[in-house]
Formats: structure tokens, C-alpha cells, sequence
């Protein structure tokens, strides 16, 4: 079946047609880079990964592009506070991205442009709002988009602006002709990094970033699918629809694709209070693939609970992966086996696709998953003496991993890791002590494996491993 995607624009889930034949034009929210990125960003950046992943896997040319907002007042008063400049805070916490996305196995956009390199095109859209009546001047220097100056302002949110306007802080001596109305150009403060524009020495509006970034760099006026998290539909989303459509006359985005929140043990993310677990902290205590899968749990659109008990459920359900791999791998390595397919493997791969293909459900293609693990072990079990017995095991073990690697990005470390010669031997040690119930010689190994980047584990179905 076609596609489907639930499109925040419309409220309902719609079949995914590119504008343009299989391009896919897709644009995300990235971070503003004042400090490090945190496990709710973690799971926005692989959310749409895995989306990303399978729009490929369907046969589409995907170009991806995410942004970095490189200026902000949040910027500038971390580098006030640690009396450094603005540049200097924002190129070491994008550095710190970079290998925030590497450690989660996350790829970077086709293109991540910084907003300070694209102040020329901002300006120039600000001017365009303001020769169309949609934008204003003042004296001040600060440039406002006028929102009752265009009528489908609210049309993403599904709020009147009667409505909005209650919940709005008005501000204290503005100018502004609506409260409504948000800014696109600031006038500089002493001491704030500044540019030249035609209303005077300042910098853009956070909103005005993203409408510019990604029409210039996926090149076009109408996305395929604009992506970020819930928290962003009102108003940075409903402004970045205003400010786009009202200067180029089109659709800003077909589709809109939001993902739910994240708290932690049930509050949400505070530094206050403590509540907040960074990308580097997350990932020293726990593994990525236990991370990932604790994400692929549930549906990117619903909101979760990140807690401790859940990441020991994703630990148990990524060691059901890791027994079968260590059983088939006694089997097949080594061997000149040819694939086999079986009925069972070629339903759960189509099981598998269809969940994605509806609306990216991944709780659902991870049952299919788990489903063909339960009977490849008992084909394993059970079929000894059939004559395609090692087919079917590869077949089926390398549609798993194809699936998990490509779709999901788990076990990538270990597609990249070749277990050495001395691994093999304190593994293989180590199974022979268990074998002979030597259990004080096996915990010493099991503490040497785990020096050496090894986590091992005992089940029903024998020892597994898994890097650390």
C-alpha cells in the first residue's frame, strides 16, 4: 500500500505524494546551539532519521535539510554569562552536535545551514514582506510581521486569533499594531552581534530563519514535508506558514510531520530541578541501540516517559535480537550457504512494511520483527533435518538485520566491530566455565569482557554479547 502520513495541516492521515515524482524535499527544526543537545533532542534527530531511512528504503531521493540556529538571545546571554562571544559558545556546542549525532549513529542533513550564513536572504524576504503590506517598520529598528494582514493565519494550529490573543503576553510599551504580530527583524542591543539591514544594525527573528533556510537550500517555494516537534506547531510553525506564504503566494509545505514530547520519570525536562539528562550523559550510562529501541517503543507522534525501567525493558528486547544472532552465527559462519525464503520470513517483512507505510508506525513493524525471531528460533529448533534448514536460517537472519540496520540504525557498532582473536577465546572460555558450572570463573570473565567493550548475558537459549 501507498504510504500514509498523518498531516498536522489537515488532522488526518493522508496517502504521501511528492510534488515532485520520487523526490522528497524534507526540512526539520534543528538546534539552537547555546547548550548540549538533551534526550528530547535525541529522539527528535533519530525520529526523523528512521523516517528518513525509510523514505530511501521506498525508493524515494530524499534531500534532507536541518538547521542550526547559530544566533539567539539564548546565545547571547550564555556567552555573556561565561564572558565569552557569541561565536565562540555556538562553534563549540555545534561541535559538541556533531558528535552528539555521531554517538547516536545519526546522519547529518544533505545540508545543515547556520543561520548567520544566510542573513543576506533573510533581509531579503523581510523586504519583500514589507513592499507586500505583510510586514512593517518601526522606529526603533524592529520589523514586525502584520498577522491580520493574512487570513489563514491560525489554519496549522486550528486556533482563531481571537483565541490566540488570549493566551498571548502582551508586551509592555510596544508598538506593535497587534499583539499577535512577531518579530522578523531586532534592532541590536550595545554589545549584541549585529548586521547591516535597510531598518538598521540588528539580527533576524527566530522564526524568519527556517521560512529562508529551507526554501534556498531544498530549492524550492513548496516543501514535501516539513517536520519538528509538537511543541513547535504555535507559533514557530504558524509563523514560519504566514511569513512563507505571504511572500511566495504558495503552499509553504504538503505535509507537516510532529513528534510527541519526552518528560522524564513523569516531569518534564527541567535544569532546576535536575530533571534533564544531556545526549553525552544518556549514552555513558546507556547503550544507543538501548536508546533507540526504547524510542522505537512507541509512535513518534505519541508522547513518553523516559525512566529507567523502560530502558531495561529495551535492554531485555534488544538481547532477543542478540540470542538469535549468536545462534545463527554458529551455524552459518563460515559456510557457503545460499539464501533460502521461507513463508514465514515473507510475512513478517511485508508485516514489517506495512506498519512503516502506516504513518511510520514502529511499535508495529518492531513486532513484526520480534515475530520473526520467535520463528526463526523455532525453525532453528525444529527443522534440523530439513534439506534448506541453513537457508532459510541466513534468509531470515539477514532480512532482520537489513531491516533493523537500515531502517532502525541499531547494531551499528557491531556491523562496523570485528570481535579479535582474543574476544573469541574469553568468550569462548567463558562458555566453557559456565558449561562446567564454574560460575566464579565465569563472573571474572564476564568482568574482563566488559573492560574489553563487552557486555555479556546468560538466557535460556545460552551466553549473548553485545558492545558497550
Amino acid at each position: 500500500m501507498p504510504i500514509q502520513i498523518y498531516n498536522s495541516l489537515s488532522n488526518k492521515k493522508e496517502e504521501f505524494v511528492p510534488i515532485h515524482d520520487k523526490q522528497v524535499r524534507m526540512y526539520t527544526c534543528g538546534i539552537t546551539v547555546y547548550d548540549r543537545s538533551h534526550i528530547g533532542h535525541a529522539r527528535s534527530l533519530y525520529v526523523f532519521d528512521v523516517i528518513r531511512r525509510y523514505l530511501k528504503f521506498s525508493g524515494y531521493e530524499v534531500h534532507f535539510v536541518r538547521n542550526i540556529t547559530d544566533i539567539d538571545d539564548k546565545i547571547i546571554d550564555r556567552a555573556n554569562e561565561t564572558k565569552r562571544t557569541s561565536s565562540e559558545v555556538s562553534e563549540e556546542q555545534i561541535r559538541f552536535y556533531y558528535e552528539d549525532l555521531k554517538a547516536l549513529g545519526v546522519s547529518p542533513g544533505d545540508v545543515e545551514p547556520k543561520a548567520t550564513d544566510n542573513i543576506s536572504d533573510m533581509i531579503a524576504h523581510i523586504q519583500g514582506l514589507i513592499d507586500k503590506g505583510f510586514a512593517y517598520p518601526m522606529s526603533s529598528g524592529d520589523v514586525y510581521f502584520d498577522v491580520r494582514a493574512f487570513k489563514d493565519y491560525g489554519k496549522l494550529s486550528g486556533q482563531s486569533i481571537e483565541k490566540m490573543q488570549e493566551a498571548v503576553r502582551i508586551e509592555k510599551n510596544s508598538q506593535k499594531k497587534d499583539p499577535l504580530d512577531f518579530v522578523l527583524w531586532k534592532s541590536s542591543k550595545p554589545g549584541e552581534p549585529m548586521w547591516d539591514s535597510p531598518w538598521g544594525p540588528g539580527r533576524p527573528g527566530w522564526h524568519i530563519e527556517c521560512s529562508c533556510m529551507s526554501m534556498k537550500h531544498l530549492h524550492t517555494h513548496t516543501l514535501d514535508i516539513h517536520a519538528g516537534g509538537r511543541d513547535l506547531i504555535f507559533p514557530h510553525h504558524e509563523n514560519e506558514i504566514a511569513q512563507s506564504e505571504a511572500l511566495t503566494g504558495v503552499p509553504f509545505s504538503k505535509y507537516w510531520i510532529h513528534h510527541g514530547l519526552l518528560t522524564i520519570n513523569g516531569q518534564k525536562m527541567s535544569k532546576s530541578t535536575g530533571n534533564f539528562i544531556t545526549i553525552e550523559q544518556a549514552l555513558s550510562k546507556y547503550t544507543v541501540d538501548e536508546i533507540k529501541m526504547f524510542f522505537l517503543f512507541s509512535h513518534y507522534a505519541s508522547n513518553i516517559d523516559f525512566s529507567e525501567e523502560k530502558i531495561v525493558e529495551a535492554r531485555k528486547a534488544l538481547n532477543k535480537f542478540d540470542v538469535l544472532f549468536y545462534r545463527a552465527s554458529g551455524l552459518i559462519k563460515g559456510k557457503n550457504i545460499e539464501p533460502v525464503q521461507a513463508g514465514f520470513v515473507s510475512k513478517y517483512k511485508h508485516e514489517f512494511m506495512q506498519a512503516m507505510d502506516d504513518d511510520f508506525n514502529t511499535p508495529k513493524a518492531l513486532a513484526a520483527l520480534f515475530n520473526l525471531i520467535n520463528d526463526t528460533n523455532t525453525w532453528i529448533d525444529q527443522n534440523a533435518d530439513d534439506p534448506n534448514y541453513l537457508g532459510v536460517v541466513y534468509h531470515a537472519v539477514d532480512i532482520l538485520e537489513n531491516l533493523a540496520r537500515n531502517i532502525f540504525g541499531l547494531f551499528m557498532q557491531e556491523k562496523d566491530k570485528e570481535l579479535t582473536a582474543e574476544l573469541k577465546a574469553l568468550l569462548e572460555e567463558r562458555q566453557q566455565a559456565r558449561e562446567l558450572k564454574n560460575f566464579k570463573r565465569s563472573d571474572e570473565l564476564r568482568g574482563v569482557l566488559k573492560e574489553k567493550g563487552l557486555a555479556v548475558e546468560d538466557g535460556k537459549n545460552g551466553q549473548t554479547w553485545r558492545w558497550i
